[in-house]
């Protein structure tokens, strides 16, 4: 159905996502979309990763968003632009929310650096750490909200941080 497939899993990086760059091709329909015209991303988390989705606006509403972590409306780069796309902090925050029972080592990566973007933002506030089983666990709120999260600090190094935070604008920008 995607002209996007999951990634082999030996393509992703050392942190464990990849996710394609717009294809330029409508994940229902099969339909080119062409340069500036808008259309919605959409991040869905298969076994072997995050996959992006591209589908044009005739076709969203007829699109399953069953296990969809996000989705955000955007326009098609031209063929070689670099494009700065600004996603919604509402979509971010949701993203972080969605990844809360993460398990697996490179999602809690990418939950972690996501989290930190939102401090930076200040929609996510840090309250505490508390260490347990030899791990600390960062206690961090969203702001305008009364429940707060338990944010595990896998603790990478700053090759492993910048890996995370290239996939993370990969993901959202489409572009680097």
């Amino acid at each position: 159905m995607s002209a996007n497939p999951p990634p082999q899993p030996n393509s992703a990086g050392p942190a464990g996502y990849h996710v394609a760059r717009p294809a330029g091709v409508c994940a229902v329909t099969a339909r080119p979309i062409q340069p500036d015209e808008p259309f919605m991303a959409a991040l869905r988390e298969t076994p072997i990763g995050l996959q992006r989705l591209d589908v044009g606006l005739e076709s969203w509403d007829a699109f399953d968003k069953s296990d969809l972590l996000g989705f955000w409306r955007t326009n098609m780069p031209r063929p070689g632009e670099k494009k700065q796309i600004f996603v919604d902090d509402e979509l971010l925050c949701g993203l972080f929310e969605r990844l809360a029972d993460a398990a697996e080592p490179s999602k809690i990566a990418f939950r972690f650096v996501l989290g930190l973007i939102l401090m930076r933002k200040r929609k996510l506030a840090y309250q505490s750490t508390e260490t347990r089983d030899g791990a600390d666990h960062w206690i961090v709120k969203l702001r305008g909200r009364d429940e707060s999260f338990d944010m595990l600090d896998p603790k990478l190094d700053e090759s492993q941080t910048l890996d995370v935070s290239a996939q993370l604008s990969e993901i959202l920008n489409g572009d680097l």
